[in-house]
């Protein structure tokens, strides 16, 4: 067992938009990410993803089944639960520290690859 410091672990990366493992919980991975500015617009077939804010302001941009889209705003001590299948892509105006809780199987780009994905997640 190991206690892991939050705080600690944010200041040991600098890089946004790159998640860093710091757990692991049967096939989940507790994942640490900043965020400055829009990620891109993705979904995950099979995976649901948990984004709980530790620092600064998420927001959250989805599409409904028709296409329509809309917004959810989480700050500091709330999490949104992104069910697999859902289009969506998060942003934040200023510097965003977020704990993801996801199957280990999550890419962070979802379906697509581009210049933003990381596949090898390190750990810190």
């Amino acid at each position: 067992m190991q206690v892991v410091n939050l705080v600690e672990k944010f200041t040991k990366f600098q890089e946004h938009f790159s998640p860093k493992l710091v757990g692991e919980v049967n096939n989940f991975q507790v994942k640490l990410v900043k965020l400055k500015g829009e990620f891109v617009w993705h979904h995950h077939d099979h995976e649901d993803e948990l984004f709980f804010v530790v620092k600064g302001e998420l927001h959250m941009k989805y599409r409904d089944e028709k296409g329509k889209e809309d917004e959810k705003v989480i700050r500091p001590g709330e999490f949104i639960v992104v069910p697999h299948g859902a289009e969506h892509m998060p942003y934040a105006l200023e510097e965003t520290h977020m704990v993801l809780f996801e199957p280990s199987t999550t890419l962070n780009t979802g379906t697509m690859q581009n210049e933003r994905t990381v596949s090898d997640v390190k750990r810190i």
